[in-house]
């Protein structure tokens, strides 16, 4: 499943160095693999506690396979990349083409950094990113929108006069420097009209107040301004130090990063936090396998049925499926395995109809 968060952002707020720190995230989840696709596309393991637990349990021959994210470093942004300034173009393609957006924002004063506009103030840097994104979805609106006057009046299309209505609402909130993601539509129809126009301000977004080390657990000033400006969009918050996780990413051993963070007052690398985050962001779920042969997780999108699960396995699992035998993930640890569920009744048999839950370990049955 190639589903992609892309990390934008000013030049100087830390990006890079974000990107790297998940470069390496290798080193924060056990031996897991980080690779890279492209020099700016990096597929990195998803942070998984419970494919230990059930490593702890199974004794995998083969070992344990976590999931994984599309993580991809975008070109920097500048004001006018909407009209081409910079790389913009490069910027606005590369940003079409991811399914959620990671926006990092400066939250950190530091006389040795500069910044593009001489000060910091991650609010308004937000802002500059947005109305270049605003410009280009006006600019597509306002192009489908002459198409849709024509179609609905040629031939009284239905369609057109649907996404047509959807459009006027996005052309008045981006003229009003609203985020496309602001607007609520009536129904299902338009919710599937507004997808199909495929607006960067339309995709979700969760943004990364990079802050100083004094700040990484409770953050500062700038985050609450962050959260203030945001408060009215479908939008995460999440604040992390990325200086503090290049050092992390240095360090040999898991112990010595436990003690690290530990020194800090974290519970968990913000590194890892950010995985997880952007798993979620793409509405993306995990369901598990596991067995002496290998503990393994397998990603879904929420709200898949058993068969569309069993086809994330393999094509011929879903056209030949038959049911599915399900064990609830906090069942299988507390009883110790698939033979004490089954004895307890613990293990359900499930058709074509079951909603499938993020940590259902998952056996399915087929006949092709």
């Amino acid at each position: 499943m190639s589903l992609q968060c892309g990390i934008v952002g000013l030049p100087n707020v830390g990006k890079s160095t974000l990107f790297n720190c998940l470069s390496n995230a290798k080193a924060q989840s056990a031996n897991f693999p980080f690779c890279t696709i492209e020099p700016n596309v990096g597929v990195i393991t998803v942070p998984d506690e419970r494919l230990i637990r059930l490593g702890e349990l199974c004794h995998p021959e083969r070992g344990i396979i976590p999931t994984t994210v599309e993580i991809v470093d975008i070109a920097g942004l500048v004001k006018g990349a909407s009209k081409g300034e910079g790389l913009g173009n490069k910027f606005l393609a590369n940003i079409r083409e991811t399914d959620a957006i990671i926006h990092v924002l400066r939250c950190f004063d530091d006389e040795n950094v500069v910044h593009v506009d001489g000060s910091v103030n991650p609010v308004r840097d937000k802002e500059i990113i947005d109305a270049e994104l605003q410009l280009k979805d006006l600019e597509t609106v306002e192009s489908r929108i002459a198409k849709c006057e024509k179609a609905a009046k040629a031939g009284g299309d239905k369609n057109a006069k649907l996404q047509l209505e959807v459009l006027v609402k996005y052309r008045e909130a981006l003229s009003q420097g609203r985020n496309a993601r602001t607007v609520e539509l009536a129904n299902k129809d338009e919710e599937q009209a507004a997808r199909d126009l495929f607006l960067l301000t339309n995709k979700p977004v969760m943004y990364v107040c990079n802050v100083d080390e004094a700040s990484a657990v409770t953050g500062n000033a700038y985050v609450e301004q962050v959260r203030e400006a945001v408060k009215d969009e479908d939008a995460q918050v999440l604040v992390l130090a990325a200086k503090i996780e290049s050092e992390i990413a240095e360090l040999e051993t898991y112990e010595e990063r436990q003690m690290f963070l530990e020194e800090l007052g974290l519970e968990e690398s913000g590194v890892n936090r950010l995985i997880k985050a952007a798993y979620a962001l793409l509405n993306l779920r995990t369901f598990l396998t596991a067995g002496s042969d290998e503990v393994r997780a397998w990603t879904f999108k929420a709200g898949a049925k058993a068969p569309q699960c069993a086809g994330v396995i393999h094509t011929d699992f879903e056209r030949g499926f038959i049911r599915a035998e399900v064990i609830k993930y906090a069942d299988f640890i507390e009883l110790g395995g698939e033979a004490q569920c089954r004895a307890a009744g613990k293990l359900s048999t499930e058709g074509k109809d079951y909603l499938v839950q993020d940590g259902d370990i998952m056996h399915f049955l087929f006949n092709v």
